[in-house]
């Protein structure tokens, strides 16, 4: 790639703004560490649902990652984007759990709390009832593999991934890798679908009262082949 190149992918990044590195790669955020005057990552909206949330972007050893916390409070911060998942099906991630809600349980409404939540929305017109929404999830007493309706969307559909599950691997750095083009056949039965136009993470304790502590980073799209 052309120095030009390279300096305009590294603008955008530090803008918030996700960058294609070579029309391969689809940069959600590397958290490096650029933030607005509230604290929050450039590029990401905050949405306070339940209580005040608590969360900071932090450097260990040159690395810029985000650490979320939620002591009986449900917040999320949502990345506006707009691509086509069949171009860009692959999503990986890090994540780190410390704390999980205790009694958390994906599988209930009245217990449905996670530490790590991960969200790829495709919104379609009303969105308040027909948007399509997939969670990928670590959940404190739901089986690894489990997959699921949402207790809690009522609508729009939001089907849930559990990709891991109880406390086998707190404290891990974790990295995760998903075909979310054929997790959108699998789980919604259709072969076009629209546009991925938000990504967001999710962190809850209100249900269960508890307190939940979680780490995101590197959060990319990439082409297939």
């Amino acid at each position: 790639m052309r120095r030009g190149g390279i300096l305009a992918i590294a603008v955008l990044l530090l803008a918030g703004i996700p960058a294609l590195a070579a029309d391969r790669t689809l940069v959600i955020d590397n958290f490096s560490g650029k933030v607005d005057s509230k604290g929050i990552p450039l590029g990401w909206e905050l949405k306070e649902n339940t209580g005040k949330a608590d969360f900071k972007v932090e450097c260990e050893r040159g690395n810029y990652f985000f650490h979320l916390r939620s002591e009986d409070t449900s917040w999320t911060l949502v990345k506006s984007v707009n691509f086509d998942i069949r171009e860009y099906p692959i999503l990986t991630w890090r994540w780190k759990l410390t704390k999980l809600p205790k009694g958390g349980d994906v599988r209930k409404k009245e217990t449905d709390d996670q530490a790590g939540q991960l969200y790829v929305q495709f919104p379609r017109f009303p969105e308040q009832v027909r948007s399509q929404i997939i969670g990928y999830v670590w959940d404190a007493s739901t089986p690894k593999g489990t997959v699921l309706d949402s207790p809690s969307a009522n609508p729009p559909p939001t089907k849930i991934v559990v990709l891991q599950g109880g406390e086998e691997k707190l404290g891990q750095w974790i990295t995760e890798k998903r075909n979310v083009y054929e997790d959108y056949k699998n789980l919604f039965g259709e072969e076009i679908p629209p546009k991925v136009k938000r990504v967001s993470l999710w962190i809850n304790t209100q249900h269960t009262k508890s307190s939940a502590e979680c780490f995101f980073d590197d959060i990319v799209f990439q082409k297939a082949h």
